[in-house]
């Protein structure tokens, strides 16, 4: 049976932690941050998680992460 290969682009926006869990960046921090209040934009630099729901979908996508 042949390897399954990573899928890039969700390679790029997830990370795995030790426990297993998925990592990723917030959204909407990238551009446009005048409108933005700072409380908003600095719990935007925290790295959130994925919900329990597409734990699955993407650790299909990212095998060997």
């Amino acid at each position: 049976m042949p390897k399954i290969k990573t899928r890039q682009a969700a390679a790029k926006r997830f990370s795995k932690t030790g426990t297993g869990k998925f990592r990723l960046k917030h959204s909407h921090h990238s551009h446009i941050l005048t409108k933005k209040s700072t409380k908003r934009k600095r719990g935007l630099r925290k790295r959130g998680s994925i919900s329990h729901q597409d734990t699955n979908r993407v650790a299909k996508m990212v095998p060997y992460l």
